[in-house]
Protein backbone atom coordinates (compact mmCIF):
# COMPACT_ATOMS: atom_id res chain seq x y z
CA UNK A 1 0.00 0.00 0.00
CA UNK A 2 1.08 3.57 -0.65
CA UNK A 3 1.39 6.29 1.96
CA UNK A 4 -1.63 8.55 2.42
CA UNK A 5 -2.15 12.20 3.31
CA UNK A 6 -5.17 14.52 3.45
CA UNK A 7 -6.66 15.77 0.19
CA UNK A 8 -7.05 19.22 1.69
CA UNK A 9 -6.76 21.06 4.97
CA UNK A 10 -9.45 21.39 7.63
CA UNK A 11 -9.69 23.32 10.89
CA UNK A 12 -11.34 22.43 14.20
CA UNK A 13 -11.54 24.82 17.13
CA UNK A 14 -12.50 24.55 20.77
CA UNK A 15 -11.13 24.86 24.28
CA UNK A 16 -8.28 22.83 25.64
CA UNK A 17 -9.24 20.31 28.31
CA UNK A 18 -6.49 21.31 30.72
CA UNK A 19 -5.70 24.92 29.76
CA UNK A 20 -9.27 26.02 29.06
CA UNK A 21 -7.93 28.28 26.28
CA UNK A 22 -9.65 28.52 22.89
CA UNK A 23 -7.44 26.81 20.32
CA UNK A 24 -7.60 26.26 16.57
CA UNK A 25 -6.09 23.10 15.08
CA UNK A 26 -5.54 23.06 11.32
CA UNK A 27 -4.75 19.68 9.79
CA UNK A 28 -2.74 20.04 6.56
CA UNK A 29 -1.56 17.64 3.83
CA UNK A 30 2.13 16.74 4.08
CA UNK A 31 4.72 15.16 1.75
CA UNK A 32 5.90 11.55 1.75
CA UNK A 33 7.81 10.30 4.81
CA UNK A 34 6.79 13.43 6.76
CA UNK A 35 4.90 11.61 9.50
CA UNK A 36 2.82 13.52 12.05
CA UNK A 37 4.21 16.91 13.07
CA UNK A 38 2.77 19.60 15.38
CA UNK A 39 3.51 23.28 14.76
CA UNK A 40 2.82 25.95 17.38
CA UNK A 41 1.79 29.01 15.34
CA UNK A 42 1.42 31.08 18.50
CA UNK A 43 5.20 30.98 18.99
CA UNK A 44 7.36 32.94 16.55
CA UNK A 45 9.87 30.86 14.55
CA UNK A 46 8.77 27.67 16.30
CA UNK A 47 10.04 24.42 14.79
CA UNK A 48 7.60 21.56 14.22
CA UNK A 49 7.49 18.87 16.91
CA UNK A 50 7.63 15.31 15.60
CA UNK A 51 4.79 13.29 17.11
CA UNK A 52 6.96 10.30 18.00
CA UNK A 53 7.39 8.40 21.23
CA UNK A 54 10.87 9.70 22.09
CA UNK A 55 9.45 13.24 22.19
CA UNK A 56 6.90 12.40 24.92
CA UNK A 57 7.66 14.63 27.91
CA UNK A 58 4.62 13.89 30.11
CA UNK A 59 1.77 11.39 30.28
CA UNK A 60 -0.35 12.46 33.26
CA UNK A 61 -4.02 12.74 32.20
CA UNK A 62 -2.97 12.99 28.54
CA UNK A 63 -0.03 12.56 26.20
CA UNK A 64 2.33 15.53 25.88
CA UNK A 65 5.11 15.84 23.30
CA UNK A 66 7.74 18.53 23.33
CA UNK A 67 10.86 19.95 21.73
CA UNK A 68 12.94 22.23 23.88
CA UNK A 69 10.63 24.54 25.81
CA UNK A 70 7.67 23.98 23.45
CA UNK A 71 5.04 21.35 24.21
CA UNK A 72 1.68 20.21 22.86
CA UNK A 73 -0.66 18.18 25.08
CA UNK A 74 -3.76 15.99 24.75
CA UNK A 75 -2.80 14.82 21.26
CA UNK A 76 -4.01 11.22 21.57
CA UNK A 77 -7.58 11.65 20.23
CA UNK A 78 -6.44 13.41 17.06
CA UNK A 79 -3.63 10.90 16.45
CA UNK A 80 -6.02 7.98 16.96
CA UNK A 81 -8.30 9.38 14.24
CA UNK A 82 -5.37 9.95 11.84
CA UNK A 83 -4.06 6.44 12.49
CA UNK A 84 -7.46 4.79 12.07
CA UNK A 85 -8.05 6.60 8.76
CA UNK A 86 -4.70 5.38 7.45
CA UNK A 87 -3.11 8.85 7.26
CA UNK A 88 0.69 8.62 7.24
CA UNK A 89 1.66 12.25 6.74
CA UNK A 90 0.03 15.31 8.30
CA UNK A 91 1.12 18.70 9.62
CA UNK A 92 -1.06 20.01 12.46
CA UNK A 93 -0.89 23.76 13.10
CA UNK A 94 -2.03 24.84 16.57
CA UNK A 95 -2.69 28.29 18.01
CA UNK A 96 -1.91 27.04 21.50
CA UNK A 97 -0.15 24.35 23.48
CA UNK A 98 -2.99 21.83 23.52
CA UNK A 99 -5.23 20.01 21.08
CA UNK A 100 -8.90 21.12 21.37
CA UNK A 101 -10.86 18.61 23.45
CA UNK A 102 -14.11 19.19 21.43
CA UNK A 103 -16.63 16.62 22.72
CA UNK A 104 -13.97 14.50 24.48
CA UNK A 105 -13.84 11.85 21.76
CA UNK A 106 -12.05 11.23 18.44
CA UNK A 107 -15.25 11.51 16.41
CA UNK A 108 -14.93 15.19 15.33
CA UNK A 109 -11.41 14.52 14.07
CA UNK A 110 -12.42 11.27 12.37
CA UNK A 111 -15.47 12.82 10.68
CA UNK A 112 -13.45 15.79 9.40
CA UNK A 113 -10.84 13.46 7.88
CA UNK A 114 -13.57 11.45 6.18
CA UNK A 115 -15.10 14.67 4.82
CA UNK A 116 -11.94 16.02 3.17
CA UNK A 117 -10.79 12.58 2.01
CA UNK A 118 -7.36 11.08 1.48
CA UNK A 119 -4.77 11.32 -1.28
CA UNK A 120 -2.48 8.45 -2.25
CA UNK A 121 1.22 9.26 -2.44
CA UNK A 122 4.03 7.65 -4.41
CA UNK A 123 6.03 6.08 -1.58
CA UNK A 124 5.16 2.69 -0.06
CA UNK A 125 3.63 2.61 3.41
CA UNK A 126 6.04 1.17 5.99
CA UNK A 127 4.61 -1.14 8.66
CA UNK A 128 6.02 -2.41 11.92
CA UNK A 129 5.47 -6.16 11.87
CA UNK A 130 5.17 -7.84 15.27
CA UNK A 131 7.16 -11.07 14.85
CA UNK A 132 7.40 -12.18 18.48
CA UNK A 133 5.76 -11.37 21.78
CA UNK A 134 6.59 -7.88 23.10
CA UNK A 135 5.52 -7.09 26.65
CA UNK A 136 5.57 -4.08 28.98
CA UNK A 137 4.47 -4.44 32.62
CA UNK A 138 3.99 -1.97 35.47
CA UNK A 139 3.79 -4.01 38.67
CA UNK A 140 2.74 -1.02 40.78
CA UNK A 141 -0.39 -0.23 38.77
CA UNK A 142 -1.13 -3.74 37.52
CA UNK A 143 -0.91 -2.43 33.94
CA UNK A 144 0.29 -4.76 31.21
CA UNK A 145 0.54 -4.40 27.44
CA UNK A 146 1.32 -7.34 25.21
CA UNK A 147 1.91 -7.39 21.45
CA UNK A 148 1.49 -10.63 19.54
CA UNK A 149 2.08 -11.49 15.87
CA UNK A 150 -0.99 -11.20 13.64
CA UNK A 151 -1.79 -10.57 10.00
CA UNK A 152 -3.62 -7.32 10.75
CA UNK A 153 -4.00 -4.73 13.50
CA UNK A 154 -6.40 -5.45 16.35
CA UNK A 155 -6.77 -4.43 20.00
CA UNK A 156 -8.25 -5.97 23.16
CA UNK A 157 -8.56 -3.77 26.27
CA UNK A 158 -9.50 -4.72 29.83
CA UNK A 159 -9.97 -2.05 32.53
CA UNK A 160 -10.56 -2.22 36.28
CA UNK A 161 -10.88 0.94 38.37
CA UNK A 162 -11.98 -0.73 41.61
CA UNK A 163 -15.10 1.40 41.49
CA UNK A 164 -18.69 0.37 42.23
CA UNK A 165 -19.70 2.18 39.02
CA UNK A 166 -16.77 1.40 36.75
CA UNK A 167 -15.30 -1.94 37.75
CA UNK A 168 -14.37 -4.53 35.10
CA UNK A 169 -14.97 -3.56 31.48
CA UNK A 170 -13.76 -4.99 28.20
CA UNK A 171 -13.54 -3.57 24.69
CA UNK A 172 -12.18 -4.97 21.44
CA UNK A 173 -11.48 -3.76 17.92
CA UNK A 174 -10.86 -6.54 15.41
CA UNK A 175 -11.00 -4.37 12.29
CA UNK A 176 -9.62 -0.83 12.13
CA UNK A 177 -12.35 -0.01 9.60
CA UNK A 178 -14.86 -0.17 12.50
CA UNK A 179 -13.07 2.56 14.46
CA UNK A 180 -15.38 5.33 13.25
CA UNK A 181 -18.56 3.69 14.54
CA UNK A 182 -17.35 1.54 17.43
CA UNK A 183 -14.54 3.53 19.07
CA UNK A 184 -14.36 7.15 17.84
CA UNK A 185 -17.55 8.40 19.66
CA UNK A 186 -16.27 7.24 23.08
CA UNK A 187 -15.69 10.21 25.40
CA UNK A 188 -13.03 10.75 28.02
CA UNK A 189 -14.11 10.27 31.63
CA UNK A 190 -13.28 11.42 35.14
CA UNK A 191 -14.39 10.51 38.67
CA UNK A 192 -15.97 13.27 40.77
CA UNK A 193 -13.50 12.48 43.58
CA UNK A 194 -10.61 13.29 41.18
CA UNK A 195 -11.86 16.71 40.04
CA UNK A 196 -10.64 18.89 42.91
CA UNK A 197 -7.14 17.33 43.03
CA UNK A 198 -6.87 17.79 39.26
CA UNK A 199 -7.93 21.42 39.53
CA UNK A 200 -5.40 21.99 42.31
CA UNK A 201 -2.78 20.57 39.90
CA UNK A 202 -3.80 23.31 37.41
CA UNK A 203 -5.51 20.79 35.09
CA UNK A 204 -8.99 20.30 33.50
CA UNK A 205 -9.71 24.04 33.32
CA UNK A 206 -11.72 23.33 30.17
CA UNK A 207 -13.53 20.25 31.44
CA UNK A 208 -17.34 20.14 31.59
CA UNK A 209 -20.26 17.77 31.19
CA UNK A 210 -20.19 18.30 27.41
CA UNK A 211 -16.66 16.94 26.90
CA UNK A 212 -16.26 14.32 29.63
CA UNK A 213 -18.21 11.54 31.30
CA UNK A 214 -18.36 12.33 35.03
CA UNK A 215 -18.65 9.36 37.38
CA UNK A 216 -19.94 9.65 40.96
CA UNK A 217 -18.79 6.57 42.89
CA UNK A 218 -17.88 7.67 46.43
CA UNK A 219 -19.74 9.83 48.98
CA UNK A 220 -18.96 13.56 48.96
CA UNK A 221 -20.54 16.33 51.01
CA UNK A 222 -23.04 18.66 49.36
CA UNK A 223 -20.76 21.65 49.94
CA UNK A 224 -17.92 19.93 48.10
CA UNK A 225 -20.25 18.86 45.28
CA UNK A 226 -21.50 22.45 44.90
CA UNK A 227 -17.95 23.75 44.85
CA UNK A 228 -17.00 21.28 42.09
CA UNK A 229 -20.14 22.12 40.10
CA UNK A 230 -19.35 25.84 40.26
CA UNK A 231 -15.78 25.20 39.13
CA UNK A 232 -16.83 23.31 36.01
CA UNK A 233 -19.86 25.47 35.26
CA UNK A 234 -22.40 22.72 35.96
CA UNK A 235 -25.71 23.01 37.85
CA UNK A 236 -25.77 21.99 41.48
CA UNK A 237 -26.90 18.41 41.95
CA UNK A 238 -27.67 16.13 44.86
CA UNK A 239 -27.08 12.61 43.56
CA UNK A 240 -29.25 10.02 45.28
CA UNK A 241 -27.12 7.12 44.04
CA UNK A 242 -23.81 6.34 42.41
CA UNK A 243 -23.62 6.57 38.62
CA UNK A 244 -22.94 8.82 35.63
CA UNK A 245 -23.87 12.48 36.08
CA UNK A 246 -24.04 13.47 32.40
CA UNK A 247 -27.40 14.36 30.86
CA UNK A 248 -26.21 12.69 27.64
CA UNK A 249 -26.41 8.89 27.95
CA UNK A 250 -23.43 6.62 27.29
CA UNK A 251 -22.90 5.65 23.65
CA UNK A 252 -22.28 2.08 24.89
CA UNK A 253 -22.36 0.36 28.26
CA UNK A 254 -18.57 -0.02 28.01
CA UNK A 255 -17.87 3.49 26.68
CA UNK A 256 -15.02 4.09 29.18
CA UNK A 257 -13.23 0.90 28.06
CA UNK A 258 -13.71 1.90 24.43
CA UNK A 259 -12.23 5.30 25.20
CA UNK A 260 -9.20 3.62 26.77
CA UNK A 261 -8.84 1.60 23.58
CA UNK A 262 -8.96 4.83 21.56
CA UNK A 263 -6.28 6.40 23.78
CA UNK A 264 -4.10 3.34 23.27
CA UNK A 265 -4.36 3.63 19.48
CA UNK A 266 -3.49 7.33 19.66
CA UNK A 267 -0.43 6.62 21.79
CA UNK A 268 0.69 3.75 19.54
CA UNK A 269 0.49 6.17 16.60
CA UNK A 270 3.66 7.66 18.13
CA UNK A 271 5.54 4.65 16.76
CA UNK A 272 5.52 6.43 13.41
CA UNK A 273 4.36 3.39 11.48
CA UNK A 274 1.13 1.39 11.39
CA UNK A 275 1.27 -1.89 13.30
CA UNK A 276 0.67 -5.39 12.04
CA UNK A 277 -0.07 -7.27 15.24
CA UNK A 278 -2.55 -7.84 18.06
CA UNK A 279 -2.44 -5.63 21.17
CA UNK A 280 -3.75 -7.07 24.44
CA UNK A 281 -3.94 -4.39 27.13
CA UNK A 282 -4.79 -4.76 30.82
CA UNK A 283 -5.42 -1.47 32.62
CA UNK A 284 -3.74 0.66 29.93
CA UNK A 285 -2.83 4.29 30.51
CA UNK A 286 -0.80 6.94 28.73
CA UNK A 287 2.38 6.18 30.67
CA UNK A 288 2.54 2.48 29.87
CA UNK A 289 1.17 3.07 26.35
CA UNK A 290 3.98 5.47 25.51
CA UNK A 291 6.52 3.18 27.20
CA UNK A 292 5.58 0.46 24.70
CA UNK A 293 5.74 2.96 21.84
CA UNK A 294 9.24 4.01 22.94
CA UNK A 295 10.37 0.39 23.10
CA UNK A 296 9.23 -0.18 19.51
CA UNK A 297 10.80 3.10 18.36
CA UNK A 298 14.12 1.94 19.82
CA UNK A 299 13.83 -1.27 17.82
CA UNK A 300 13.08 0.72 14.65
CA UNK A 301 16.13 2.93 15.20
CA UNK A 302 18.38 -0.10 15.71
CA UNK A 303 17.06 -1.73 12.54
CA UNK A 304 16.54 0.78 9.75
CA UNK A 305 14.43 -1.78 7.88
CA UNK A 306 12.67 -4.79 9.37
CA UNK A 307 13.41 -8.15 7.84
CA UNK A 308 10.66 -9.12 5.37
CA UNK A 309 7.91 -11.38 6.64
CA UNK A 310 8.51 -14.88 5.25
CA UNK A 311 5.92 -17.65 5.29
CA UNK A 312 7.51 -20.72 3.67
CA UNK A 313 4.06 -22.27 3.21
CA UNK A 314 2.77 -19.40 1.06
CA UNK A 315 2.72 -19.74 -2.73
CA UNK A 316 5.63 -17.69 -4.18
CA UNK A 317 4.99 -14.93 -6.70
CA UNK A 318 7.78 -16.42 -8.84
CA UNK A 319 9.22 -19.92 -8.43
CA UNK A 320 12.59 -21.06 -9.75
CA UNK A 321 11.20 -21.88 -13.19
CA UNK A 322 9.67 -18.41 -13.56
CA UNK A 323 12.94 -16.81 -12.41
CA UNK A 324 14.93 -18.77 -15.01
CA UNK A 325 12.49 -17.54 -17.65
CA UNK A 326 13.46 -13.93 -16.82
CA UNK A 327 17.15 -14.23 -15.84
CA UNK A 328 19.92 -15.71 -18.04
CA UNK A 329 21.84 -17.07 -15.01
CA UNK A 330 22.17 -20.83 -14.56
CA UNK A 331 23.98 -23.25 -12.23
CA UNK A 332 26.21 -22.51 -10.42
CA UNK A 333 25.43 -18.79 -10.59
CA UNK A 334 21.66 -18.49 -10.21
CA UNK A 335 21.42 -17.22 -6.62
CA UNK A 336 17.69 -16.56 -6.17
CA UNK A 337 15.30 -19.46 -5.45
CA UNK A 338 11.95 -17.64 -5.40
CA UNK A 339 10.24 -14.26 -5.16
CA UNK A 340 7.73 -13.87 -2.31
CA UNK A 341 6.73 -10.20 -2.54
CA UNK A 342 6.87 -7.41 -5.11
CA UNK A 343 5.42 -3.95 -5.67
CA UNK A 344 6.23 -1.19 -8.13
CA UNK A 345 9.05 -0.04 -5.87
CA UNK A 346 10.54 -3.10 -4.14
CA UNK A 347 10.96 -6.86 -4.38
CA UNK A 348 11.71 -9.65 -1.89
CA UNK A 349 13.64 -12.77 -2.88
CA UNK A 350 14.70 -15.95 -1.05
CA UNK A 351 17.90 -17.98 -1.25
CA UNK A 352 18.29 -21.20 0.74
CA UNK A 353 21.99 -21.70 1.49
CA UNK A 354 22.99 -25.37 1.66
CA UNK A 355 26.27 -27.14 2.29
CA UNK A 356 26.18 -28.36 -1.32
CA UNK A 357 26.89 -24.88 -2.76
CA UNK A 358 29.95 -25.27 -5.04
CA UNK A 359 31.73 -22.21 -3.63
CA UNK A 360 31.96 -23.81 -0.18
CA UNK A 361 34.58 -26.24 -1.54
CA UNK A 362 37.14 -23.46 -1.55
CA UNK A 363 35.57 -20.74 0.67
CA UNK A 364 36.50 -22.24 3.07
CA UNK A 365 36.90 -26.04 3.43
CA UNK A 366 37.20 -25.93 7.23
CA UNK A 367 34.85 -22.99 7.80
CA UNK A 368 32.27 -22.61 4.99
CA UNK A 369 31.29 -18.95 4.52
CA UNK A 370 29.29 -17.57 1.60
CA UNK A 371 31.47 -15.03 -0.27
CA UNK A 372 30.38 -11.44 0.20
CA UNK A 373 30.59 -10.74 -3.53
CA UNK A 374 27.98 -13.46 -4.09
CA UNK A 375 25.66 -11.83 -1.55
CA UNK A 376 25.89 -8.65 -3.60
CA UNK A 377 25.37 -10.63 -6.80
CA UNK A 378 22.29 -12.33 -5.33
CA UNK A 379 20.80 -8.95 -4.43
CA UNK A 380 21.60 -7.70 -7.92
CA UNK A 381 19.81 -10.67 -9.49
CA UNK A 382 16.79 -9.96 -7.27
CA UNK A 383 16.96 -6.31 -8.30
CA UNK A 384 17.18 -7.39 -11.94
CA UNK A 385 13.81 -9.11 -11.58
CA UNK A 386 12.39 -5.87 -10.17
CA UNK A 387 13.80 -3.82 -13.05
CA UNK A 388 12.62 -6.27 -15.70
CA UNK A 389 9.09 -6.18 -14.26
CA UNK A 390 8.64 -2.61 -15.53
CA UNK A 391 9.28 -3.44 -19.23
CA UNK A 392 7.20 -5.30 -21.78
CA UNK A 393 8.58 -8.67 -22.93
CA UNK A 394 11.15 -8.88 -20.10
CA UNK A 395 12.64 -12.05 -21.58
CA UNK A 396 14.06 -9.89 -24.39
CA UNK A 397 16.16 -7.82 -21.94
CA UNK A 398 19.05 -8.31 -19.53
CA UNK A 399 20.33 -6.16 -16.66
CA UNK A 400 23.98 -5.32 -16.07
CA UNK A 401 25.88 -3.80 -13.16
CA UNK A 402 27.14 -0.26 -13.68
CA UNK A 403 28.18 0.74 -10.16
CA UNK A 404 28.26 -0.59 -6.59
CA UNK A 405 28.48 1.70 -3.54
CA UNK A 406 28.33 1.61 0.26
CA UNK A 407 28.71 -2.14 0.63
CA UNK A 408 28.62 -3.36 4.24
CA UNK A 409 29.00 -6.93 5.50
CA UNK A 410 27.62 -7.36 9.01
CA UNK A 411 27.51 -11.11 9.65
CA UNK A 412 28.73 -14.37 8.11
CA UNK A 413 26.32 -16.42 6.00
CA UNK A 414 26.82 -20.16 6.43
CA UNK A 415 25.18 -23.44 5.32
CA UNK A 416 21.66 -23.77 6.73
CA UNK A 417 20.88 -20.04 6.54
CA UNK A 418 17.85 -18.76 4.66
CA UNK A 419 18.60 -15.44 3.01
CA UNK A 420 15.89 -12.86 2.40
CA UNK A 421 16.77 -10.12 -0.09
CA UNK A 422 14.89 -6.81 0.03
CA UNK A 423 15.74 -4.62 -2.97
CA UNK A 424 14.06 -1.27 -3.63
CA UNK A 425 14.36 1.60 -6.08
CA UNK A 426 16.18 4.62 -4.67
CA UNK A 427 15.20 6.83 -7.63
CA UNK A 428 12.92 6.57 -10.61
CA UNK A 429 14.31 4.76 -13.64
CA UNK A 430 15.93 7.09 -16.17
CA UNK A 431 17.17 6.14 -19.63
CA UNK A 432 17.11 2.47 -18.78
CA UNK A 433 19.16 2.90 -15.59
CA UNK A 434 17.98 2.06 -12.10
CA UNK A 435 19.58 2.95 -8.74
CA UNK A 436 18.63 0.44 -6.05
CA UNK A 437 19.21 -0.30 -2.37
CA UNK A 438 19.66 -3.94 -1.42
CA UNK A 439 19.61 -5.60 1.97
CA UNK A 440 20.16 -9.27 2.83
CA UNK A 441 18.68 -10.72 6.02
CA UNK A 442 19.14 -13.94 7.95
CA UNK A 443 16.31 -14.12 10.44
CA UNK A 444 15.88 -10.59 11.83
CA UNK A 445 19.50 -9.56 11.25
CA UNK A 446 20.73 -7.57 8.26
CA UNK A 447 23.86 -9.44 7.14
CA UNK A 448 24.73 -7.29 4.12
CA UNK A 449 23.61 -4.09 2.42
CA UNK A 450 24.67 -2.13 -0.62
CA UNK A 451 23.60 0.42 -3.23
CA UNK A 452 24.00 -0.30 -6.90
CA UNK A 453 23.14 0.95 -10.35
CA UNK A 454 21.98 -1.37 -13.12
CA UNK A 455 21.14 -0.84 -16.76
CA UNK A 456 18.53 -2.62 -18.90
CA UNK A 457 19.96 -3.75 -22.22
CA UNK A 458 17.96 -5.34 -25.03
CA UNK A 459 19.28 -8.77 -25.97
CA UNK A 460 20.77 -9.17 -29.45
Amino acid sequence: MKQLTLKESFTLSGKGLHTGAMIEATFCPAPENHGYKLLRTDVEDAAPIDAVAENVVASNRGTVVGKGALTVSTIEHALAALYACGVDNCLIKLTGGEMPILDGSAKPFYDAIQTVGLEEQKVDKEYFYVKHKIEVVNAETGSKLMLLPDDDFSVDVKVNFESPVLANQYATLDNIADFGTEIAPSRTFVFVREIEPLMQANLIKGGDLDNAIVIYDSPLGQEQLDRIADAVGAPHITPDSYGYLNPKPLSNDNEPARHKLMDLIGDLALIGRPLKGRVIATRPGHTINTTLAKKIRNDIRRNEVQAPVYNPNAEPLMDNNAIRHHLPHRYPFLLVDKIIDKTDSYIVGVKNVTTNEPFFQGHFPQEPVMPGVLLVEAMAQTGGLLVLSVVDDPERYSTYFMKIDNVKFRQKVVPGDTLLFHVSFMTEMRRGCAVMKGRAFVGEKCVCECEFMAQIVKNK
